[in-house]
This record gives C-alpha cells, structure tokens and sequence, in this order.
C-alpha cells in the first residue's frame, strides 16, 4: 500500500530563528527535506540507498507560501505528500502546522533523477513500485 502522508514533529530550534523569534523562511527548505527523508524511510528505502544505488533526485523548483510564523520551542509538524511521479521526476507538496493545528506554510519540491555524472536519467522501476506503494527493494 503507497504511503498517503508522513508526518515529521520537531520543536523549533534556536539557530532556526531570527532577532525577534520568528522562524527564518529559510528554514522551511530544510524542514522540507527532513519531510522527504522520512517519506522515502516509511515508504521503505532511505534517501542514503537511492544515492548508493546510482539515483539521486536534486530540486529542480521550490516553492513555499507563508500564513502564519512559527516562533522558538514551538511544536511543528511538517505533513509530506508525494503527489506525482513523472517518468523523470517527482513532486512533494508539504503543509507545515503548529500544535494548535494552525496552518503555518504550504509549499512543494520538484526533483529531477540524475545519475552520479549528473546526467537527467528516468527514475528506475524499483525506486517507482518503492514510492507508489507495489514493491520492495530488489
């Protein structure tokens, strides 16, 4: 069965933050990927295997659209979707909640497959029946 959403909980960091408490926009970049790395583990394969099997998946497009701050030792839940796989890329659509379930962000990645030479390749059918839910990691 696919993995509809992964869910990854954290507090707020203080590095994470900027003069007045509020989290840096950078930031949602990063808590974006720790989203994708526990997709890819709950899905069954860590982002660590894909890249020692040849495949790995750069952002081609990130986008992020703010709604409310996050501030220092708040709660934040960074919910992951994989909403489409191409025959050369995959797309992650991302909402990032505080505690109280106030919607704080939304945002999604676009990934490219390369090889190790960087050279765009299709994504293997091993890794597409892992993340749609209909395989195992041969």
């Amino acid at each position: 069965m696919p993995v509809a959403e992964v869910v990854t909980r954290f507090r707020v960091r203080y590095a994470e933050t900027d003069a007045m408490g509020i989290v840096h926009h950078s930031q949602h970049a990063i808590w974006f990927e720790a989203g994708r790395a526990d997709f890819f583990r709950a899905a069954g394969i860590s982002y660590a295997e894909c890249e020692a099997r040849g495949v790995l998946l750069p952002v081609s497009e990130l986008y992020v659209r703010f709604s409310h701050s996050a501030f220092y030792d708040e709660e934040v839940a960074v919910h992951t979707r994989l909403t489409e796989i191409r025959s050369r890329g995959l797309t992650f659509q991302y909402e990032v909640r505080n505690a109280a379930d106030v919607l704080l962000a939304t945002g999604h990645t676009r990934h490219i497959c390369v090889n190790k030479n960087r050279e765009v390749q299709t994504i293997p059918i091993w890794l597409r029946q892992i993340l749609s839910g209909g395989g195992h990691i041969p």
